[in-house]
């Protein structure tokens, strides 16, 4: 008799999960009682790709209760002026991160070889309208070219840059930033060389991260001309 696929699936699920349960075991008590009684905050919210190349723990090197993470296909924001009735994951998780957790750093991180992006060239299957209509997030993005591997990456960097637009129409995020309190990021997670490259906001390019000043790295933080970078690097 031939082996039931989803029977192996979930007991390969099933020893994972054990797995982690005997290691938490041995974790130090006072951490876990932090992260269960609420005194430890996440400190910033990464929004990525659901792609499982992209791990924001491993990129971020952070542990439990250190990093809020809300992942999507393609990593993007939708537009602000959600009403009842038209709630979406992405504004509570913001309210959640910035009021709840006082969240003082958000990163928008997308990533090499990104099968969303690619179907903004290509065209979404049959069958998937729900997909189709979420892609549109990134349409703006697109450039008016073949699709080859320069113009791909190109996109894919475009689209990080307009999420962070997007973000800051958001008047928690936008009010957040001009009172100094919060910085956005834009990351580009190259998952052939495993290098990541952070949003210059001076020069409007994507540098390696070993040579990312700090201080202009933010995409939006309050600095004077802060805002005028994202906006000429989408527009070019």
């Amino acid at each position: 008799m031939s082996e039931d696929p989803m029977a192996a699936s979930t007991d390969d699920l099933l020893r994972r999960l054990r797995g982690f349960q005997g290691a938490s075991g041995r974790r130090p008590r006072p951490r876990l009682h932090e992260l269960l009684d609420g005194t430890r905050h996440a400190s910033a919210l990464f929004i990525g790709c659901s792609d499982l190349r992209v791990v924001p723990h491993l990129l971020t090197g952070t542990g439990p209760g250190e990093l809020l993470v809300l992942r999507n296909i393609g990593a993007l924001v939708p537009r602000c002026g959600c009403t009842e009735g038209d709630v979406h994951a992405t504004a509570a998780t913001l309210e959640y991160a910035l009021v709840a957790q006082q969240a003082r750093h958000i990163v928008v991180c997308g990533h090499s070889r990104c099968g969303a992006m690619r179907s903004l060239y290509g065209g979404v299957p049959a069958g998937a309208p729900h997909l189709a209509a979420w892609l549109d997030l990134a349409r703006e993005a697109v450039l008016p070219a073949p699709p080859d591997a320069q113009v791909l990456r190109r996109t894919e960097e475009r689209s990080v840059v307009l999420q962070l637009v997007r973000l800051m129409e958001y008047p928690l995020v936008r009010e957040r930033v001009q009172a100094g309190e919060l910085a956005l990021h834009g990351w580009h997670y190259d998952v052939d060389d495993g290098e990541v490259r952070v949003y210059d906001a001076e020069s409007g390019e994507f540098v390696p991260a070993s040579r990312a000043d700090p201080e202009p790295a933010a995409a939006y933080a309050r600095r004077p001309g802060a805002h005028k970078p994202a906006a000429a690097a989408w527009s070019s």
